[in-house]
């Protein structure tokens, strides 16, 4: 009777845990993630199946966008995927190699890095490592000084070349009357709290 009960009790929790798996999953299906874009300063480790002459663990996006590799010389990195820079370096590589099979990895996301200065406990450079909002970015840097004019703050960002300007007042997402104030922080944004 004992080990009957412990076979239910064990299965209901099976189920349970294989039930909030599914819902996991199917939480990270429905949020599309913006692909990774390869940047300056962005450390690669590039793997090539097989080859060692070809595999390296530390490459540098140098600041024209370019890397190096052994027979290849520069090859253009920053403004890629992942993916597209692998189909770029077997295509190279074939002329070496009979079937190449690459892989890219960023080890160290360096290009991901926000700003924030102004009346802010802990202004600088933080790393965007992870989607990030204006209200975490904020606790991030350890909240406001006392000083801090919390319905005046401006991020900059550039997008398509052109300086775009965008106003957040904190006490308005704060008293949860305006969300949509709560931008997604993007890689080179600079917030400025007056």
């Amino acid at each position: 009777m004992k080990k009957r009960l412990l076979f239910i009790c064990l299965y209901f929790i099976f189920i349970s845990l294989f039930n909030n798996f599914d819902s996991c999953i199917a939480g990270e299906k429905k949020t599309h993630l913006p692909t990774y874009v390869i940047g300056c300063g962005d450390i690669l480790e590039i793997f090539t199946w097989k080859e060692p002459d070809f595999t390296k663990k530390h490459v540098l996006v140098r600041i024209d966008g370019m890397i190096t590799l052994p027979l290849i010389d520069d090859l253009r990195a920053a403004g890629l995927t992942p993916t597209q820079l692998k189909k770029n370096i077997e295509t190279k590589l074939k002329s070496y190699v009979a079937t190449p099979t690459v892989t890219v990895t960023v080890t160290q996301p360096e290009s991901q890095k926000f700003y924030i200065l102004g009346e802010i406990s802990n202004t600088g450079e933080y790393n965007l490592v992870k989607q990030l909002t204006v209200l975490q970015a904020f606790a991030l840097a350890g909240g406001f000084t006392e000083w801090a004019a919390k319905k005046e703050i401006i991020l900059l960002r550039t997008e398509g070349g052109k300086e775009k300007i965008y106003r957040v007042n904190y006490k308005d997402i704060a008293k949860g009357t305006d969300f949509s104030q709560n931008i997604l922080i993007k890689a080179d944004d600079t917030i400025i709290v007056p």
